[in-house]
């Protein structure tokens, strides 16, 4: 119903706010670590929002990225996960460290959102592995599938995620790490893990 609302900022409170658009104020709830991010009172604020309705209560989840909103969907789409739960994650993770979670099969950084537990982390693995693009885990948005260059370079940074793993770095650490290794089309496993190793120690 409402892709986005943009207006002026007028209250921030524990866990939603409310943005005047059109003289009319809507309270909006957002995951708590992104409150950091937003602007001052007062000032203009655009968020995209997603319309909660359920046995006649309505509520509205905001977020300030489109990457966010995404994220947010797609964990609805888990048997389970309610809205609340969904903005659990998101207060917890960004969309990225969900990403690295999930293709690293990394079940304890997600149960680390409050009530999520253990089974539910395991589920939101299994749900959502294929739907965040394992495949092309590093692709950039509009990349994917762009040629046999990129798919041969995944493949390698897949193959460094696995040598990073060996020698004892958690999945969601190697796949972070390699995702930020500034690696070219045509680098060989050993280059690529070299490069993954120097982002060990930023991370």
């Amino acid at each position: 119903m409402y892709s986005y609302i943009r207006g002026e900022l007028v209250e921030i409170q524990q866990d939603f706010i409310v943005v005047e658009a059109g003289q009319i104020g809507y309270e909006i709830r957002i995951p708590a670590s992104r409150m950091g991010r937003l602007a001052r009172t007062g000032q203009p604020v655009k968020v995209y929002t997603y319309l909660h309705v359920k046995e006649g209560l309505m509520e509205l989840y905001g977020f300030l990225s489109r990457d966010d909103l995404h994220i947010f969907k797609l964990l609805l789409g888990v048997n389970g996960i309610g809205p609340k739960g969904a903005l659990a994650v998101l207060a917890a993770l960004t969309p990225d460290d969900l990403r690295f979670a999930v293709l690293g099969e990394d079940f304890k950084a997600i149960a680390k959102a409050p009530g999520i537990g253990s089974k539910t982390a395991q589920r939101i693995v299994l749900e959502l592995k294929d739907k965040l693009g394992a495949a092309y885990p590093y692709a950039k948005e509009g990349e994917e599938g762009q040629g046999k260059g990129e798919d041969a370079l995944a493949h390698v940074k897949a193959e460094a995620v696995q040598a990073l793993v060996a020698l004892g770095y958690s999945s969601s650490e190697a796949w972070k790490s390699v995702g930020k290794a500034e690696a070219a089309a045509g680098s060989s496993v050993e280059e690529v893990l070299k490069l993954s190793l120097k982002q060990m120690s930023v991370l």
